[in-house]
């Protein structure tokens, strides 16, 4: 037996606004709401990314020896310049550090690491 995977969860302290972020950044839809857990889907389907509500959630610090990233999310984008900008208008935060040129790396508005990766 294999395992599928069907969903990433991320934690955070506004699960509403996190699931806005996402839903806006890929062009997908919410299509699980509830004050605690919220599921947003990509406009193809596939894998789910769903945030659920932890009060004390601390985001990681990057680049930082003494704290990992913990995992990142990779999004494949065609036009590096223009999904930068997006993301930013969205409320993402490019950090100082980018250590490649066919990459971004940005955090989500509650501190979660993820790429922008030329396609």
């Amino acid at each position: 037996m294999t395992a599928r995977m069907t969903a990433i969860v991320l934690e955070t302290t506004d699960p509403q606004r996190l699931a806005e972020f996402y839903r806006d950044l890929i062009g997908g839809k919410i299509v699980d709401a509830h004050p605690e857990w919220y599921t947003v889907e990509g406009p193809d389907g596939g894998v789910q990314l769903s945030v659920q509500r932890a009060p004390g959630h601390q985001p990681p610090t990057w680049p930082d020896p003494a704290s990992s990233m913990q995992y990142h999310i990779d999004f494949a984008v065609e036009d590096l310049d223009a999904a930068e900008e997006h993301a930013l208008s969205l409320g993402a935060t490019k950090f100082d550090h980018q250590p490649g040129t066919s990459f971004l790396v940005f955090a989500d508005p509650a501190g979660h690491p993820f790429c922008l990766c030329q396609d």
